[in-house]
């Protein structure tokens, strides 16, 4: 349906001031620090996970060479979603609208609207991150302590408890021991902390405190039975979270947070083709038409790019 005259009556009139609600700032390009982005040609692509070797084994003396099998193990498929959205003005109310605002105030909404569907479908990997209902390319949700590998087992990226120094502590001590598929440490780093508004003060103070948020100057430590110890922020001191953390406003859980690895080929978006916008008029009605539209998509193929817990 087209938008007509009696949509914008007061813009028909002498006297309006101003026409607001397209005024507001953008929160746009959160997805920017969480996502690799990579460009695609075709409906879909997928990245599937080698698995190499495992650890070699001693050969005795006359022995035969013990042989070895590496193989492909799971599939990450991605496939594009067509994002769209479109208004329609009628010829009168082009015509008679006496601002000039009508279709660049619109155009701004809609450009807008798309912004915002990309940030939240960016969001939603994380938001359902721990969901068995969106399931990965292993059969497991994005969080989970049982993603299964060829020869070490179940392995975990699931934290658990609230944001604190003691829980990102243990956090980083599991991402130091991260093993791939058969079980070799692969000197697994956390590059950056990620979370809701609602722990923006909570991670500030735990990453550029200079002393501990467990216990500060001139208290009793009693783990050590010391007083007055000046108890140092190790996390800051050795630089463990080198990127700081990243607020997304869109994370959905008030108490969830995810720390991000250097792992590579971890979340992704696929940009099969990027934000286009057309107008143009209709000859039987007259009416003008806005259109805009882009396709992408977004997922994840290794799991040990993120560490993340819901919360307590």
């Amino acid at each position: 349906m087209a938008i007509n005259r009696s949509s914008i009556a007061k813009e028909l009139l002498p006297g309006l001031n101003a026409v607001f609600g397209m005024e507001y700032g953008e929160v746009s390009d959160e997805h920017a620090p969480l996502f690799e982005t990579e460009n695609s040609d075709r409906a879909f692509e997928e990245e599937v996970l080698f698995t190499g070797f495992g650890t070699a084994p001693v050969k005795g003396e006359g022995s035969a060479v013990s042989y070895d099998d590496a193989q492909e193990s799971y599939t990450a498929r991605y496939t594009h979603e067509t994002v769209a959205l479109a208004f329609a003005v009628t010829e009168e109310a082009m015509e008679d609208n006496l601002y000039d605002t009508f279709a660049k105030l619109r155009a701004r909404g809609l450009a807008r609207a798309m912004a915002n569907t990309k940030q939240v479908k960016a969001a939603d990997v994380f938001n359902n991150g721990f969901s068995t209902s969106y399931l990965g390319g292993d059969g497991a949700a994005l969080f989970s302590a049982s993603h299964p590998t060829i020869g070490d087992g179940d392995q975990s990226n699931l934290l658990t408890g609230d944001l604190a120094e003691a829980s990102l502590e243990s956090a980083l001590i599991s991402i130091s021991k991260a093993k791939d598929d058969r079980g070799i440490l692969i000197g697994l780093q956390a590059k950056s902390l990620h979370i809701p508004s609602d722990l923006a003060f909570t991670a500030d103070q735990i990453l550029n405190s200079t002393m501990s948020t467990t216990i500060g100057v001139n208290t009793t430590d009693a783990s050590i039975g010391a007083t007055n110890t000046n108890k140092i922020n190790a996390i800051r001191s050795q630089g463990l979270v080198p990127g700081g953390f990243f607020v997304n406003r869109r994370f959905t859980d008030t108490d969830a947070w995810f720390i991000k690895t250097d792992c590579p080929n971890g979340a992704k978006m696929f940009v099969r083709a990027p934000l286009q916008t057309k107008m143009e008029p209709d000859f039987d009605t007259g009416n003008l038409r806005f259109k805009a539209r882009e396709r992408y998509s977004f997922g994840w193929s290794d799991w040990r790019s993120f560490y993340g817990s819901a919360g307590a």
